[in-house]
């Protein structure tokens, strides 16, 4: 009989770990610690291919058109002994003098919006919470009432009818009261979500507008350094396209590369086309210059003329590596590249949200060096899991320890 009672325990036993494992099973969780993330964001997303470059002295600097435009006035013509900072030619500026102030109207109109809905916030808060006060003092009005009630109940002085009905009137009030705080919560989240769009389009708008300033300072092409002018490519009442030859000078105090690139990339090798020069670490930003007509081993030569041509760490003779521009887009939605992300436009990716990494599908578009450009599924502020996890790609929902 002990022997009985013995199997029979063992038995209840084992059953209540079984159960415990099927119904309780543990969460899938990973540590936060072993993931790497990235936050989508507003910018440029940029492919290139690979170059290689020399640093030379650069005996000539090409200015060229920042905008498509009209000359208005040449102050120095060819042969001219310029110092730095002196004003070569004018371009007409008219016309983004007229966007700088659209955009200007834009952003006051956008500042007016915002300042009035921060106002309407203030006043639905007020609101909402008045709301919710009245019917707490309802509730314990009904309450005071509903006490007064039992006590007229036992000695007979109100019917049970009108006791009930009292009842049934503090429970909707009740219910009444938890849904009203329900839907207030509802709309202080959507007051908070159009604040916060609003905010995110003016961002927008002055990143614009001084990109806009930041050009309208370039339409007064001035010397870059101290030189003499050996062509000027223009004349008074002349419209001129983006990246037009403009000027050509000497100068011997600044850098520029002497770049070959393979013939396959014959289509993105044109003048004005960006370049991104790696020194030590740092990008270079610059353009493509002259262009040599033929082909050498295979390879296209070419100049580079960079942004910042006197950077402290060129040296005559370098070798440098060089990204030329085969593809770019601005303002758009980007995140940083990592193994997370396949070689279709679609993919699902796990976003971090509230201790959680939940599974969802992303669409891409251009592909840079660095960055995803981001077409659908994600928004500004979103941070996405961009290490492989792939182990996890069945699972909807896990926990982040």
């Amino acid at each position: 009989m002990t022997k009985v009672l013995i199997w029979i325990t063992l038995i209840i036993a084992i059953g209540a770990i079984v159960a415990a494992v099927v119904w309780n099973p543990l969460a899938p969780s990973i540590a936060s610690t072993e993931l790497k993330t990235a936050k989508v964001e507003i910018g440029s997303v940029i492919k290139t291919v690979p170059a290689n470059g020399v640093v030379e002295p650069a005996n000539e600097v090409l200015l060229l058109s920042p905008a498509p435009a009209i000359v208005v006035g040449i102050r120095n013509g060819v042969g001219s002994k310029v110092k730095k900072g002196d004003v070569i030619l004018k371009l007409d500026d008219r016309p983004i003098r007229d966007k700088i102030e659209s955009i200007e109207d834009q952003i006051e109109v956008k500042n007016n919006n915002l300042e009035k809905t921060l106002l309407n916030d203030r006043n639905i808060r007020v609101d909402l919470a008045y709301n919710v006060e009245v019917k707490k003092l309802k509730i314990a009005s009904i309450k005071s009432e509903l006490a007064d009630q039992e006590q007229l109940l036992e000695v007979g002085g109100i019917s049970p009818a009108k006791y009930e009905k009292t009842k049934q009137e503090l429970t909707l009030a009740e219910k009444d009261l938890e849904t009203i705080q329900v839907k207030n919560h509802i709309r202080l989240k959507q007051l908070a979500a159009e604040e916060k769009g609003l905010k995110l389009q003016i961002e927008i708008q002055e990143k614009q507008l001084t990109q806009q300033k930041e050009l309208l300072y370039k339409m007064i092409i001035r010397a870059p350094s101290a030189g003499i002018i050996l062509e000027i490519n223009g004349k008074e009442g002349e419209k001129v396209s983006t990246d037009r030859l403009l000027v050509r000078m000497s100068d011997l105090t600044r850098y520029k590369l002497s770049a070959s690139i393979e013939d396959t990339h014959a289509n993105i090798t044109k003048t004005g086309q960006g370049v991104f020069a790696l020194v030590e670490g740092t990008k270079l930003a610059g353009k493509i210059g002259t262009i040599s007509p033929t082909v050498n081993d295979g390879k296209i030569e070419f100049d580079v003329f960079l942004e910042h041509s006197s950077y402290s760490k060129l040296r005559p003779n370098m070798s440098l590596d060089l990204e030329v521009v085969e593809s770019q887009k601005d303002s758009v939605l980007r995140v940083k590249k990592g193994p997370a992300f396949g070689e279709s436009k679609k993919h699902n990716i796990y976003f971090k949200e509230s201790g959680k990494a939940l599974l969802k599908e992303v669409e891409t578009g251009l592909s840079g060096s660095e960055y995803y450009e981001i077409r659908e599924g994600a928004k500004p502020g979103d941070e996405l899991i961009i290490s492989d996890i792939s182990s996890l790609r069945q699972l909807k929902e896990v926990e982040l320890k």
